[in-house]
């Protein structure tokens, strides 16, 4: 199931990053981070109340609190610098950040197997030159790689720490609305400070009501595909290698750039559906190791 799951998570948070780089073409990228995770907030607190799951906590809740600080700045970086870039371009090199669960993963002890281990290498190696095409060029393409660098390693810090924040169900529903509660209070602080420094939340008057109005649906879908994401990633980690589940979560660049081709009409150049073609290809080798 690990390889289930993990997959799972790549088309959500594929489709979650997708989702919020349009949106943050629109509005502040702040902003996008801070109303998605609202939305989530009470979907997550009922479920919580649902289930009974307030009995779970304990110590590892901390982990939980650690993603949700760690969250909302890796997501601003990410939503910046995919508003910047080409999102077939800047979704790849996100991925990077598979590097930190990977490392938690044997320092922990995990060690993979000949197959999985060709299947990491060629996988983390199909990853890169995804985006390696427009590595150089004019200074907002560098401004785009530095934001999506620093979001790299916090969204591999969250995979680490999320997968440590919860041992059972109920459990993990309670760690993703502590991570979410934490996010929006971080989140919220700085979206007060920026619009204290003079920079507005949504462009002024009632159009920007209106736009924050008709984006609702999409910030829902956005901030909703983010936690059952965070969720399918934690289920991934807890029942196989975090070496695996990592790898194959971060696949989802695949999924924003199939949805930036099917929707914008983006093109990759031959490097980057090379990048892709190995991707798979370290997929399989990981799923039959």
């Amino acid at each position: 199931m690990t390889a289930v799951f993990a997959l799972a998570t790549a088309l959500l948070w594929g489709l979650a990053d997708f989702g919020g780089g349009l949106l943050t073409r629109r509005m502040p990228a702040l902003t996008v981070v801070v109303a998605s995770q609202v939305i989530a907030v009470p979907v997550l607190g009922a479920l919580v109340l649902a289930t009974g799951a307030w009995s779970e906590a304990g110590d590892q809740l901390w982990f939980a609190v650690g993603a949700g600080v760690v969250g909302p700045v890796a997501m601003l970086c990410f939503y910046k610098a995919l508003a910047l870039g080409p999102m077939g371009v800047v979704s790849p090199l996100g991925s990077l950040g598979v590097i930190v669960p990977i490392g938690a993963g044997l320092a922990l002890g995990e060690r993979p197997g000949l197959l999985q281990f060709a299947g990491i290498v060629v996988a983390v190696m199909g990853i890169v030159l995804a985006g390696g095409p427009e590595l150089r060029g004019a200074p907002v393409q560098r401004k785009a790689l530095t934001l999506t660098l620093v979001a790299a390693f916090g969204f591999g810090s969250v995979m680490a720490l999320i997968s440590e924040a919860s041992t059972t169900l109920n459990g993990l529903f309670l760690a993703l609305f502590v991570q979410r509660v934490t996010n929006v209070a971080v989140g919220g602080a700085a979206l007060w400070a920026s619009v204290r420094r003079g920079r507005p939340a949504l462009p002024e008057g009632a159009d920007g009501v209106r736009l924050l109005w008709t984006a609702a649906p999409a910030l829902a879908f956005v901030g909703l595909a983010d936690v059952a994401a965070n969720g399918t990633y934690s289920l991934a980690a807890q029942s196989g290698p975090v070496t695996m589940a990592a790898v194959l979560a971060s696949l989802y660049p695949l999924t924003t750039a199939i949805a930036a081709r099917t929707v914008l009409g983006e093109r990759l150049r031959a490097v980057q559906a090379a990048g892709a073609g190995l991707a798979l290809a370290g997929t399989v080798l990981l799923a039959a190791g």
